[in-house]
């Protein structure tokens, strides 16, 4: 009792120490699409009634600290960051591009069930299966890390919703050439040159495994208390 006493405690301590940061939704990115995800951030939290789904522990990248994407990459330095293993896998040969996923139905299916276990749960039917033709959503962006073979390895989608953009989905095969930490940290530096979007987030630290968020960490993301507004 003691232990998970202290445990809260410490929640709230760190929840009182987040820096703040307002976020906002802009109807003009795509009418549809940025009101219904607006109500599903601003919605009451699934187990934490109190507070709303998305506004403790977002996992955001504040891009406008950066003047180029070299400034950003300094900051992940380090034996275990995202510079080094995305040096890495740069040096193997995996290269980061803007995709057309229906130009790699195949390997997407591959990526998706190549690992029937992540974070700790089983993965969902929408990632099982096999999806023949995708439609891009007009504020949606697609990325994926293709092989030195040009095979797909691993892809992200990213919603453009107004002063901010985040990660729908980062997916890719399990290896140890750092395939990930090449698409994220490419993905931060787009976003760095083009100076359309403030923060990108990636989901919320609470709640998150152990291994996820050491893994936003080495890649720049930090926890914030975020508000939210439509416009």
């Amino acid at each position: 009792m003691r232990k998970k006493f202290a445990s809260l405690l410490e929640l709230a301590r760190t929840i009182a120490r987040l820096p703040q940061v307002r976020l906002q939704f802009q109807v003009a990115r795509d009418p549809d699409n940025v009101e219904r995800i607006f109500k599903h951030f601003t919605k009451r939290h699934p187990r934490y009634r109190i507070i709303g789904n998305k506004t403790l522990g977002a996992a955001l990248v504040d891009l406008t600290r950066f003047q180029a994407p070299a400034d950003y990459m300094a900051t992940i330095k380090g034996r275990n960051c995202g510079e080094h293993h995305a040096r890495r896998a740069r040096a193997r040969g995996y290269r980061v591009v803007e995709i057309d996923r229906n130009n790699y139905i195949d390997d997407i299916h591959h990526i998706n069930t190549s690992v029937e276990v992540r974070q700790g749960q089983t993965m969902a039917d929408s990632y099982l299966n096999k999806q023949h033709h995708y439609v891009a959503d007009r504020n949606y962006r697609y990325f994926g890390t293709l092989d030195a073979s040009g095979r797909l390895v691993a892809y992200g989608e990213i919603g453009l919703w107004g002063n901010f953009a985040a990660f729908n989905r980062v997916i890719g095969v399990r290896n140890n050439d750092g395939i990930m930490h090449l698409m994220v940290s490419e993905i931060v530096s787009v976003f760095i040159e083009e100076r359309d979007v403030d923060y990108l987030m990636y989901d919320t630290y609470f709640g998150a495994s152990a291994g996820l968020k050491s893994f936003k960490t080495a890649l720049g993301f930090s926890p914030y208390r975020a508000r939210y507004s439509l416009k």
